[in-house]
């Protein structure tokens, strides 16, 4: 059987941040941006919930059918940076006022943790613009369910679309493994890793759409 998914909405925002939250406590970036087991199960859900926030406003969160995996996706038009998240992370955003976004961010996540704040600046610093592409900001896997092919699945649909309509894709790879399995799916590294300061590495990537 095929794997069902949907397009989440406001009445599954707490499914989406537990999800999330579960899927990325052992991720080398959320890792680093909340260092210490017990510290990040305590704080690592507000980010999350904050992501999900944000897509639900403006994006668009995939979610499978059995609440196990889920993707959320931001259109990004011509001209316009991403805006304000990490890894994977805010919505569009433009004018004056665009530049506190990651300082809302961090006041509303965790106020005393600067790296909240500084990973949203350093991912807009690195996402490409001048060119419409739909973002990757988040792509999330219950443990438990991982390496059955959901992520995989959620990716594809979204991938497919973009093919049929001529639009570029891009994200940023948080782990060696996540990158290679964005390269099977067409994605490319741009040649600009970020090195976060004393962290992990990151790994901006690019599709461009594929003709039939």
């Amino acid at each position: 059987m095929g794997v069902v998914i949907r397009t989440a909405g406001e009445d599954d925002r707490e499914l989406v941040v537990r999800l999330l939250d579960e899927a990325f406590q052992d991720d080398p970036v959320s890792s680093w941006v909340f260092p210490g087991t017990e510290y990040r199960r305590r704080t690592h859900h507000r980010l999350m919930a904050a992501f999900a926030d944000a897509v639900l406003a403006d994006g668009r969160v995939d979610l499978t059918e059995d609440g196990a995996a889920c993707a959320l996706w931001l259109p990004v038009p011509a001209g316009e940076p991403a805006g304000d998240g990490p890894g994977a992370e805010q919505g569009s955003e433009s004018g004056e006022g665009a530049e506190d976004g990651p300082a809302r961010i961090r006041a509303a996540v965790d106020p005393e943790n600067e790296r909240v704040e500084l990973i949203a600046r350093l991912t807009d610093g690195i996402h490409p613009s001048g060119r419409a592409h739909a973002y990757l900001w988040m792509i999330g896997v219950v443990p438990e369910r991982q390496g059955e092919g959901l992520g995989t699945a959620l990716i594809g649909t979204v991938l497919d679309r973009c093919d049929r309509e001529g639009l570029p894709a891009y994200l940023e790879a948080s782990s060696a493994r996540g990158k290679a399995l964005y390269e099977r799916l067409g994605f490319e590294f741009t040649g600009r890793a970020l090195d976060l300061p004393d962290g992990p590495r990151m790994w901006p990537m690019w599709r461009e759409p594929r003709t039939p």
